[in-house]
């Protein structure tokens, strides 16, 4: 039976390697990101298999839209990928830029939140999956940094809601990578993890067997 995984910040990076890799194993997905035109030339990349749902993860009718959207067009919803985010140009509180923190908390909270919601009936009906892209900034005390503390609210979430879907035989996980090289960063860090590296430890986690609840995988580059 053919899957379906719907994936935000689909339109580059972690979450464009995603969707080519659960294309590959078999997937069907839906790609959800503010830049309508990289999301439909992904699209049109992979085929009959992806269908771009453009929006803005800060928005929940947005997102609701999208789950429909893709329901209709694949029949049910097996995975979300909760992946979309964004970082913080001036760091710090004392210097930070309140307007920033609220764009950040947006994306990386209320993001989240607004995926979870409007992905959790259609994976009820399923015993579907909830994959959240944490951070190695989750799971350090980083000075001063709000961008991990937002992060930090990822990884708790992501526990609490796997508790919550383990009755009704869902399944939740963290990916919490380290430093990646994707254009989040001004500089390239080609030493860095790659956005398949990420990509692959999604799909490790969408493919083990129904019995085994993978809550976190934590991924470093060596280097």
């Amino acid at each position: 039976m053919t899957r379906t995984l719907l994936i935000t910040g689909a339109s580059s990076g972690i979450g464009a390697e995603t969707a080519r890799a659960a294309v590959a194993a078999g997937w069907t997905v839906a790609l959800m990101a503010r830049r309508a035109e990289k999301v439909a030339a992904l699209a049109e990349e992979l085929g009959d298999a992806a269908l771009p749902v453009p929006g803005d993860v800060a928005d929940l009718a947005a997102q609701e839209a999208a789950v429909a959207a893709t329901v209709e067009r694949f029949g049910a919803l097996h995975a979300a990928f909760a992946n979309a985010g964004r970082g913080i140009g001036q760091p710090g509180t004392e210097q930070g830029d309140p307007e920033e923190w609220r764009q950040v908390v947006d994306a990386n909270i209320m993001g989240v939140l607004f995926t979870a919601k409007a992905a959790l009936p259609e994976l009820r009906k399923t015993r579907g999956h909830l994959v959240l892209t944490g951070s190695a900034a989750g799971r350090a005390h980083i000075k001063g940094s709000i961008y991990g503390a937002t992060k930090w609210f990822v990884h708790g979430y992501a526990g609490n809601m796997s508790e919550e879907m383990r009755e009704w035989g869902g399944r939740c996980t963290v990916v919490s990578p380290g430093m990646v090289d994707t254009a989040f960063f001004d500089q390239a860090k080609p030493d860095k993890l790659k956005p398949e590296d990420v990509a692959g430890a999604v799909m490790y986690a969408l493919s083990q067997d129904p019995r085994a609840d993978v809550r976190e995988v934590h991924m470093m580059p060596t280097h």
